[in-house]
């Protein structure tokens, strides 16, 4: 555990320094208007109609943008994404990352099942130790904003079912653009009810 939290702190700085210049140079204005290919699966202000593709609205910046490069670039495998944004720059993916972060997150209803809340909040405030599972709010802060220096990303009002999907994704090994697998190393440690009581903690946190 000491040595996981030892390489997020690390990664943290070294991400930070790296997006610095490209973030303070990202225009919301002009990203509105690349983004507009974006809306018909993740809404035009970043609400995603569906809970199979992810709510951007008040993602970290430094966090979407990388996700847009490493998915023009082949590091992350999108199917639905294909083309999408092939023809990007660094400063369009900014861009873009810049619009939707400006805009307000949309919290979702959880489920009231007072053991899946439980046990979703236990995992999120404090991890389990019997597992190896640090605190999810280590990294995604206890309101679930994230921290944008460090490139990690929001989780306040994500849908269920898409958090579900990246945990497993993270947890087959199916998606490894994660810095220093730290994902992948927590996720491979969650069963599918943590995962899924997790997923139904965030999406109403704030």
């Amino acid at each position: 555990m000491r040595k996981l939290l030892a390489s997020l702190a690390i990664t943290m700085g070294a991400v930070g320094a790296a997006h610095a210049d490209l973030q303070a140079d990202a225009d919301a204005a002009a990203g509105r208007e690349k983004a507009q290919s974006c809306a018909a699966c993740h809404g035009q202000e970043g609400t995603s109609p569906s809970g199979s593709f992810p709510n951007l609205a008040g993602q970290q910046a430094s966090y979407l943008a990388k996700q847009i490069m490493d998915i023009r670039d082949g590091n992350r495998q999108v199917a639905q994404m294909a083309g999408q944004v092939d023809d990007f720059s660094d400063q369009d993916a900014w861009d873009v990352a810049a619009y939707f972060a400006d805009q307000d997150a949309s919290l979702g209803q959880a489920d009231p099942d007072e053991e899946l809340v439980a046990r979703g909040r236990e995992l999120y405030r404090a991890g389990d130790v019997s597992k190896g599972i640090p605190a999810c709010a280590a990294c995604h802060t206890p309101t679930g904003n994230g921290i944008g220096s460090a490139g990690y990303p929001a989780l306040s009002g994500q849908h269920t079912d898409y958090t579900v999907a990246t945990l497993q994704a993270f947890a087959a090994g199916e998606r490894a653009n994660d810095p220093a697998n730290i994902m992948r190393d927590i996720a491979a440690k969650m069963s599918d009810a943590d995962m899924q009581a997790v997923a139904n903690y965030v999406i109403g946190l704030h």
